[in-house]
């Protein structure tokens, strides 16, 4: 568990993955960027956009640099989750990183699903474009009218009529649904509401362009669209599928969730360090490069230990994402579901910390649009939801903790023993 040293096997791959962003992702950010300012359809790219994202993700097929995020998977590199973590780190640094290597979320996530619980035909018809990066995907979970943090809430009904799934119901935040590109939904349904509570739920595949489905609009997170990404508001009305989109079996829902929701969303954190890096890198040079009151900026108030911290926060994180990452190697997802809610508790928190200390060095700009910390800031905040409420990971760690304790006798007794001790000073020898 503590040895948290890259593979040799997997160093080439990282040092290949950094030169890729280095030489390609980076030089053509800021041409895509701008071409996508001022498209004429605001759910849909600019001209030449999808050219240059389509020729880095050629350039990245050329080298090798391919689907590697499935852990242990002949369709990917057969990384560990430690190796993928230093990798996901750096494709955090680029917001075209990762789509060029095919590695974004949510495709990450539901490729994962349907590798692992996919039949063959499923895989034929969704799997196999999806790895190919021909088109892209949702995952459709969260929901307005409940506390979506506890997937049973989940209300949105199926019901089995003559060989389909008839899907009534609503879901908002679905991240990627606004895409054209975005052909197919695993849905979080409600199939048997009278099983036992994790027995309930099952996922579905649902085309996005199925009859009933309706894309009612974008959600907005902070007042942005995230167009053309967007996380979309679906009504499903009468929606039917075939039995066959069943994925793995009715009432699986939750046994699907443990597949993706430890691999796919501890991504996000290793992926928020590589965003913090960045920011700091921002910081330093914005205060290095402006003066005010006859010092240059990084030298003003506390600054430098503002940058201190920084760094400091970064690799504390670093190792956390790491151990989490072991221990999902090592024991598994679902034992290590504790590692795991530490780090989706702690990294995008301090993340925030970080990217709102870099706006605060740069002043105004740091908040506008000639700066991309404000756009960094609010994907970071948003995972403090998106991957569950930070209160729910705190939940976890503690009732982990709670239950150790309770259980070890040595921990107990030296507790009693502390406090006999204490007891004993104040009460005079």
């Amino acid at each position: 568990m503590n040895n948290l040293t890259m593979s040799e096997k997997a160093k080439p791959l990282l040092d290949a993955v950094v030169k890729h962003i280095r030489d390609n992702c980076d030089p053509a950010l800021e041409e895509y960027e701008r071409l996508g300012a001022n498209r004429a359809e605001r759910w849909g790219y600019g001209e030449g956009q999808l050219e240059i994202l389509e020729g880095l993700k050629n350039k990245a097929k050329e080298a090798g640099l391919w689907n590697f995020f499935l852990p242990n998977a002949e369709t990917g590199e057969g990384l560990s989750n430690l190796d993928y973590a230093f990798i996901a780190a750096e494709l955090g640094k680029n917001p075209l990183a990762s789509q060029s290597m095919n590695c974004s979320a949510p495709d990450t996530g539901n490729m994962e699903v349907l590798e692992r619980v996919g039949t063959p035909e499923q895989k034929e018809q969704w799997l196999k474009p999806l790895l190919a990066g021909e088109i892209r995907s949702a995952f459709a979970m969260t929901e307005p009218d409940v506390a979506s943090s506890d997937a049973r809430n989940v209300g949105t009904r199926a019901v089995l009529e003559n060989g389909e799934w008839v899907i009534n119901g609503e879901k908002y935040y679905i991240s990627g649904a606004g895409d054209p590109r975005c052909k197919i939904m695993i849905t979080m349904v409600k199939t048997s509401p009278d099983a036992e509570p994790f027995r309930q739920q099952s996922q579905i595949l649902v085309p996005i362009d199925t009859p009933g489905v309706e894309i009612v609009g974008p959600m907005c997170v902070f007042g942005h669209d995230d167009a053309p990404h967007g996380h979309m508001q679906i009504r499903f009305k009468d929606v039917r599928v075939p039995e066959s989109n069943m994925l793995w079996g009715e009432g699986r829902g939750f046994e699907i969730s443990q597949l993706r929701l430890g691999p796919g969303r501890i991504h996000h954190c290793m992926r928020s360090i590589g965003a913090a890096e960045k920011a700091l890198d921002l910081m330093i040079a914005r205060g290095l490069s402006r003066e005010a009151f006859g010092k240059k900026i990084i030298d003003l108030g506390k600054n430098m230990e503002t940058i201190s911290r920084s760094r400091i926060e970064i690799e504390a994180c670093r190792l956390m994402v790491l151990k989490a990452a072991k221990a999902m190697d090592v024991l598994g997802n679902k034992e290590a579901r504790v590692w795991v809610s530490m780090v989706k508790a702690m990294v995008p928190e301090k993340a925030c910390k970080i990217i709102d200390d870099a706006m605060q060095v740069h002043g105004a700009t740091g908040v506008s649009q000639w700066s991309p910390l404000s756009g960094m800031y609010t994907k970071q905040r948003t995972l403090r939801l998106a991957d569950g409420p930070d209160e729910v990971h705190h939940a976890v760690v503690a009732r982990a903790e709670v239950k150790d304790f309770r259980n070890s006798n040595d921990r107990q007794a030296a507790m009693a023993d502390a406090t006999n001790r204490g007891s004993r000073m104040f009460d005079g020898p």
